[in-house]
């Protein structure tokens, strides 16, 4: 995935995320991490979007905060830090969703998109919070009011 593709605010939200891996001793950025940094996003939309979806976001978050507490931990990472492989397949889910719109940049909408039609932890998070594919469509479309993204 290239980093250059993803919006200024998904690309913090990254940043964002690989922070919190940091803090919490963890060695691989997953999909929970992105979430629970785009949900904490300072002037972010996905709180926003999913709430216009009809998401329990409260719900969603405090379930985020579970599931990263059982995530194990390592000590001495010293910064050695990867991708996991859900998190590469979920990138890659939104790669194909935004050459799909037309979109010229991944935006974070994308990601919560790819989410929701995912097996894992995140996806089950997303779906108990309420979420499906049909409701968030529909909420990104009125978000977007028909735009693509063409624009970091």
């Amino acid at each position: 995935m290239r980093m250059d593709k993803l919006t200024s605010k998904f690309q913090l939200a990254i940043a964002d995320a690989q922070s919190l891996v940091i803090g919490r001793d963890h060695q691989f950025i997953e999909p929970i991490h992105i979430l629970f940094a785009l949900l904490d996003q300072e002037g972010g939309n996905t709180r926003h979007l999913l709430s216009n979806a009809n998401v329990n976001v409260n719900q969603l978050r405090s379930q985020l905060g579970v599931a990263l507490d059982k995530l194990p931990t390592v000590q001495g990472v010293n910064g050695d830090i990867h991708l996991s492989n859900d998190l590469i397949r979920l990138f890659n889910v939104c790669d194909k969703l935004s050459q799909t719109r037309r979109d010229k940049y991944i935006s974070s909408e994308l990601f919560i998109l790819a989410g929701v039609k995912d097996k894992g932890t995140v996806g089950s998070l997303l779906n108990a919070a309420g979420a499906t594919e049909a409701v968030l469509e529909t909420a990104i479309e009125q978000m977007r009011g028909g735009e693509k993204v063409v624009d970091p």
